[in-house]
């Protein structure tokens, strides 16, 4: 299935990239893995390691593109090709708009979950054009759906989405496939420890944990992994939260008020 691909995974030390990572291992293929903190992607590099992989531990930041382009080169020189991209790495935010005090944010939150996205992307398109390859992004269902308080992610995300399914568009007669993961709140994760608060700073440990409808982080990166097999367009996780995609086209300020009593049970 994965034997001998050659993988990218991005913010691989953590949350979802460190899960998909070590999921995929057991599959034996080539994984490359990116993020910023050396230390636990080499731990996660072992681990992969110990269940069958070959993997690579580069240490750099998304949003630096000398990091980015260190990246392709090590990919490129070290198994010569690339089958799957996946552009994991993000953040979020937890602040009302009018309470922000520090704008920077949302210029991080672009330049982390869009424009490195971009970058990466350009960097490796030639590469994934030989192969045929495959792009996963992990958006978010906010990617498509408003929710107070991530005014900035949800942008982030919005534009990712746009980005993307317009690359899907030119890329048909080059047979890359781009497939958009849209979760919803993931258990296990450091994205709402580490998201920017209203005044650009990172939210910590005060919010409340995610509630019993968030799902595992194990379920996703499985799910992820049957979609990347099937080369899906999109992949919405869990499936029902689809419901609320066809809704929000014929009734949005149902869900509307949906989502804001969500995100109110999450205070």
């Amino acid at each position: 299935m994965f034997l001998n691909n050659t993988i990218v995974v991005t913010g691989a030390s953590s949350g979802l990239g460190a899960s998909l990572a070590k999921e995929l291992a057991s599959y034996k293929p080539n994984l490359v893995l990116f993020s910023r903190n050396l230390e636990k992607l080499r731990q996660v590099a072992n681990e992969c390691d110990e269940k069958g992989a070959n993997s690579i531990a580069v240490q750099g930041d998304v949003t630096n593109q000398d990091d980015c382009k260190r990246l392709v080169d090590t990919t490129i020189n070290n198994y010569n090709s690339i089958n799957h991209l996946v552009l994991n790495a993000g953040v979020s935010m937890w602040a009302k708009f009018d309470e922000v005090t520090d704008l920077s944010l949302f210029q991080k939150l672009i330049e982390t979950n869009y424009l490195s996205a971009v970058c990466l992307t350009h960097l490796f398109l030639p590469y994934l054009k030989k192969s045929k390859g495959l792009i996963t992004a992990i958006s978010s269902i906010q990617g498509e759906i408003s929710v107070p308080y991530h005014s900035g992610y949800v942008a982030s995300k919005h534009a990712l989405t746009g980005f993307l399914n317009t690359l899907r568009i030119e890329l048909k007669d080059k047979d890359v496939d781009v497939m958009l993961v849209m979760p919803h709140w993931l258990r296990g994760t450091d994205l709402r420890k580490n998201a920017f608060d209203k005044n650009g700073k990172k939210t910590g440990e005060s919010k409340k944990e995610h509630n019993k409808e968030s799902i595992s982080l194990q379920e996703c990166s499985r799910k992820i992994l049957k979609g990347m097999v099937n080369r899906k367009r999109e992949l919405v996780i869990p499936k029902k939260l689809k419901i609320l995609l066809w809704l929000n086209l014929i009734r949005p300020g149902m869900v509307e008020k949906i989502v804001s009593g969500k995100v109110k049970d999450q205070e």
